[in-house]
């Protein structure tokens, strides 16, 4: 089936637990529905389908693997595939199945792409994907950096670009992708050169209520010098650490920072941590990218908290990023570099559904 011009994509973002659909008509949003509480039924996806219609379904997949490195179209093959590899992403992958599954059998006709979030890392160099394991580990089990976000920080490297006035798929971009799960990527003339999340989601950032990187031995001291059942320290790491563990609290960075300025000790503690965390992996970045031209922030902190931006445009001045208070104080999106900065600063409006509906559209030409 081949596509000219613009094209009607439905997109399907499957939580662990709940289910975004937003209906693309070139780059317009022509239709939308959020189901909080999704257990899989084919409801919302069929009702969607039958009172909008869409010439290509683009479904949003956290994990493609080490074969899925881009926008492809599902076939029984790429579908059995992905439910092969479940465990890499337990708690999305199944919904994201479940959607798959949904489009295929109620719109047979239309077809399917997964836009996995590993794919805009498929390409890091080996000597970033590389853990430092025995190779036979490697191989046998599949062991590398896989890296997530990818949809988002695909996005917001290009339209940050735009934003800024700067030539698409150029020069140093640091991205930002910061909302309750973080991660940020060194983008080198638009192939992404490395990253902070790994084999897991749980790499990198201290996260709204995960831990982010932390000493290997720390876990097996827990497990075996103190006896806590490795189901409780990994449980631990994912959903009760991060800002929420050292504050208290969901680990909300706006109750944090609300109650930091009313003098909470371990409100602040939190939000020091959390901002060294910030800027220890973008110096990281920075040093693999050789400097800096762009940094571009997104996602539901990235966009809405000035303070975290100010302190990591404050942190890369060695670099050539310089913030401008009075522009960085307004939340929309937008350019917040300081008059002459050597490298700019922009702020990206989160669009995972315009990414998926653009690689959709680009699987299907390109197949014919």
């Amino acid at each position: 089936m081949g596509l000219a011009g613009p094209v009607r994509v439905l997109t399907v973002n499957a939580g662990s637990s709940s289910l975004k659909l937003a209906l693309l008509d070139g780059d317009e949003l022509a239709g939308e529905q959020h189901v909080e509480s999704w257990g899989g039924e084919p409801g919302p996806i069929e009702e969607f389908l039958d009172e909008h219609g869409a010439e290509v379904v683009g479904h949003r997949v956290v994990h493609g693997g080490d074969r899925i490195t881009e926008a492809t179209v599902v076939d029984d093959e790429v579908q059995s595939y992905l439910e092969s590899i479940v465990d890499l992403a337990p708690l999305h992958q199944p919904r994201a199945i479940d959607g798959i599954r949904v489009a295929r059998r109620v719109a047979p006709e239309v077809p399917s792409v997964v836009c996995v979030d590993t794919a805009f890392h498929a390409r890091l160099p080996a000597a970033a994907a590389t853990y430092a394991l025995p190779r036979e580990w490697n191989q046998r089990y599949g062991l590398r950096r896989y890296g997530f976000h990818g949809l988002s920080h695909s996005y917001a490297v290009r339209r940050g670009a735009e934003l800024a006035g700067t030539e698409p798929g150029r020069g140093k971009v640091l991205s930002c992708h910061l909302g309750a799960g973080a991660s940020m990527a060194a983008v080198l003339n638009g192939r992404c050169v490395d990253t902070t999340m790994g084999f897991t989601p749980e790499e990198g950032l201290v996260m709204n209520t995960r831990s982010g990187s932390v000493d290997p031995g720390l876990i097996g001291w827990l497990i075996d010098a103190k006896g806590v059942a490795a189901q409780e320290v990994f449980e631990t790491l994912a959903r009760r650490s991060g800002i929420a563990g050292l504050a208290g609290g969901a680990g909300d960075l706006r109750e944090v920072m609300e109650a930091r300025e009313n003098g909470d000790h371990d409100a602040a503690t939190a939000f020091d941590v959390y901002r060294h965390s910030l800027v220890r992996h973008a110096g990281a970045m920075l040093a693999v990218l050789g400097g800096l031209d762009l940094l571009v922030f997104t996602g539901g902190i990235g966009e809405n908290q000035p303070p975290v931006r100010a302190a990591v445009g404050s942190a890369l001045v060695f670099a050539g990023a310089a913030i401008d208070p009075a522009h960085n104080i307004h939340t929309g999106e937008g350019e917040i570099s300081a008059a002459g900065a050597a490298a700019r600063s922009v702020v990206v409006h989160a669009r995972e559904d315009l990414e998926i509906a653009r690689q959709s559209r680009v699987a299907v030409a390109l197949r014919g």
